[in-house]
């Protein structure tokens, strides 16, 4: 009948089309209902419903972050040439990376495998013991380690508001960590990646916010006499010198760094062809204007006495360097990205959490989902607060984090996977450029790991659990 033949004709025309989503989209929502072997942490937190512009909020709270504030202290060991040039190298390697690494997670998406995880990739591409063993603890220790330099980086910001309203005040360090880390605690609780799309767009304000102010404070200060006397000259012997360089290069690849791009580009709805490149676009031009400018007003201003944040040469021995009103605004915009951070490193966490607790046969929002996720998360913001609040000296420990894991999950394994992907000839620049990317790197991480264990080696006469630093 006419019936029927109206069925064969929509058949053959939606079938090429619904097999086509389907290839592009393996993960999305809706196949993983179907799918009885999916994990709630895929299904859950990697919802895949966002668009390119919201990926670069996530992307641009990932890397655009307050350790940027570190970069003048960073110059003091590498002068103005090699600072410039090494804040140059970073930019220009990792926008590469992350684009090759794009580009991976895009062609496996097209042929029908989306992954939606770093250690997905590491077991699709090197086999499933890499994923288990290397990339999947690594990406793991930096992302937690991460949510715990944030709650002692919001702790410190919020301590040094209180002394500069209250020189005299008697409140501890770690009271502030504790209090930060309960605001941390609700925010946690956002149950998808997806979910801080909007938290994540404040957070681009803030972080040009705060470096705005940071330029315009490291300025004044520089213009006026208040500044202390500028000197450009690298301190120390020159055995201190070398270490201090390799110091400088890891905090500048820790800046740099993001070590969650598949589960960021995981956000997106398919077909993801193209919308990354955008993403990153965004995120590399706040990145530009905030690095660069921090860190050469910084550094012109306060030369070789610029501290590790540079926020902490406004105050001279308790006398504030510009109007007190500009340092309460400026610690304010630091704090409350800094809330933003800390929660988008917890996603990988979060993913562990509810691929082992969740049921992803009930409803995301059932009583046999919500229970464990608050729980859990509640657990793992709890656990990160307290390491924060014991260990007051994590950034050294952050240092070895960041050697042994933001160099291998930045630099090194993107090129690794592209080459491992797409094969390029060995004739090919593209094979040489990637193969000089892994040995340089791969040395670099070695010799900057050996320079943050002995940064904690030679701070650990001051080390005291739970010290007012």
């Amino acid at each position: 009948s006419w019936m029927h033949c109206g069925y064969h004709l929509t058949t053959s025309i939606l079938a090429p089309t619904l097999l086509n989503e389907k290839s592009e989209n393996p993960n999305g929502v809706q196949e993983l209902h179907h799918q009885n072997d999916v994990d709630a942490g895929a299904l859950f937190v990697l919802k895949s419903e966002g668009s390119w512009m919201h990926c670069g909020y996530h992307l641009t709270t990932s890397i655009v972050a307050p350790p940027l504030l570190s970069l003048p202290y960073a110059f003091t060991f590498l002068g103005w040439t090699a600072g410039i040039l090494s804040l140059v190298i970073g930019a220009l390697v990792t926008f590469y990376s992350y684009n090759l690494i794009s580009r991976v997670l895009e062609h496996y998406a097209q042929n029908g495998k989306r992954q939606l995880r770093f250690r997905d990739m590491a077991r699709d591409i090197l086999g499933p013991r890499w994923g288990r063993y290397f990339v999947g603890p690594i990406q793991f220790a930096v992302c937690f380690g991460a949510v715990v330099a944030c709650t002692l980086l919001g702790g410190q910001c919020m301590k040094a508001i209180y002394l500069l309203s209250n020189p005299n005040g008697t409140m501890k360090l770690y009271e502030f960590v504790i209090i930060f880390g309960c605001f941390m605690l609700i925010l946690a609780q956002l149950p998808a990646f997806h979910s801080l799309r909007h938290i994540n767009l404040v957070s681009l304000i803030l972080c040009l916010a705060y470096s705005g102010c940071a330029t315009l404070g490291s300025t004044y200060i520089g213009e006026s006499s208040k500044g202390p006397e500028k000197d450009y000259s690298l301190k120390g012997d020159t055995k201190n010198r070398l270490f201090g360089i390799f110091n400088a290069i890891v905090i500048i690849a820790t800046t740099y760094g993001n070590g969650i791009i598949p589960e960021i580009q995981a956000t997106l709805t398919p077909p993801v062809k193209g919308k990354m490149f955008k993403a990153l676009c965004v995120c590399y031009f706040a990145l530009i204007v905030t690095f660069f400018s921090v860190s050469v007003s910084g550094y012109w201003a306060f030369g070789n006495k610029s501290e590790g944040l540079i926020l902490s040469n406004f105050v001279d021995n308790g006398n504030p360097l510009v109007p007190t009103w500009f340092i309460y605004m400026t610690n304010i915009f630091t704090i409350t990205q800094l809330s933003a951070v800390g929660v988008v490193y917890l996603q990988p966490t979060n993913e562990v959490l509810e691929q082992t607790f969740g049921d992803p046969k009930s409803p995301e929002f059932s009583k046999r989902n919500v229970i464990p996720r608050v729980i859990s998360r509640s657990l793992a913001i709890t656990l990160s607060t307290i390491i924060a609040a014991m260990l007051p000296f994590f950034g050294d420990i952050n240092s070895l984090i960041g050697a042994f894991g933001f160099i291998p999950l930045d630099f090194i394994l993107p090129v690794i996977f592209y080459n491992f992907t797409f094969k390029p000839s060995k004739r090919s620049s593209i094979y040489w450029l990637n193969v000089t990317i892994v040995v340089a790197f791969s040395a670099l991480g070695a010799i900057a790991a050996v320079a943050a264990v002995r940064q904690i080696v030679l701070d650990a006469k001051s080390y005291r659990l739970f010290a007012n630093v």
